[in-house]
């Protein structure tokens, strides 16, 4: 009898609780800008704070108020910027901003000592490895944004260009004065 009297209670309390959640859910919805959210579903998402901002989203609000200028993010780089500018409707010289050169973090076998600092700040989890074992870098997952670079006590970690192979090479963009000059 007492175990049918609690499995009822606690059975009409759970209902009563998802109720007034479903109710707080519905009226207490905070409504977010479409276009910050266009913004933050372009970024890349990895967090890595190279633009200033603790996050993408952050990063995305910014631009959406003017704080921030639409060049801010390193990873996404002049594609990225050409994006924003179109979605926020801004005029954008790109002339002057030079596209980085990409770069992957490498970790000298010969000075790791497995300290772990690296992995525990990397944003992608592009480092791999366990605590007193030689670590190694995913360069598939590198945005190159040196923070396992800043933290490393015995500076094991360096940056290096990326190799360039057929998976990830690319057509440099025609020099317009050259075609314009053809034509």
């Amino acid at each position: 009898m007492y175990v049918i009297s609690a499995i009822v209670s606690l059975t009409s309390l759970g209902f009563c609780l998802g109720l007034l959640l479903a109710v707080a859910a519905r009226y207490l919805k905070v409504e977010s800008s479409p276009v910050v959210d266009e913004l933050e579903a372009l970024m890349p998402g990895s967090q890595c704070g190279q633009c200033g901002y603790p996050g993408c989203r952050p990063a995305a609000e910014a631009l959406v108020a003017g704080d921030a200028p639409v060049t801010l993010c390193p990873p996404g780089g002049t594609t990225l910027a050409e994006q924003i500018a179109r979605i926020l409707g801004v005029e954008i010289d790109l002339s002057a901003v030079e596209e980085p050169e990409l770069q992957v973090a490498r970790v000298s076998e010969d000075t790791c000592t497995g300290c772990t600092r690296c992995f525990k700040v990397c944003p992608t989890d592009a480092i791999v490895g366990a605590p007193k074992q030689i670590h190694a870098v995913v360069a598939d997952a590198c945005i190159a944004c040196r923070k396992c670079v800043d933290v490393c006590p015995t500076e094991c970690l360096q940056m290096h260009p990326v190799e360039v192979t057929l998976k990830n090479w690319r057509w440099h963009k025609p020099d317009t004065a050259i075609v314009g000059a053809s034509a």
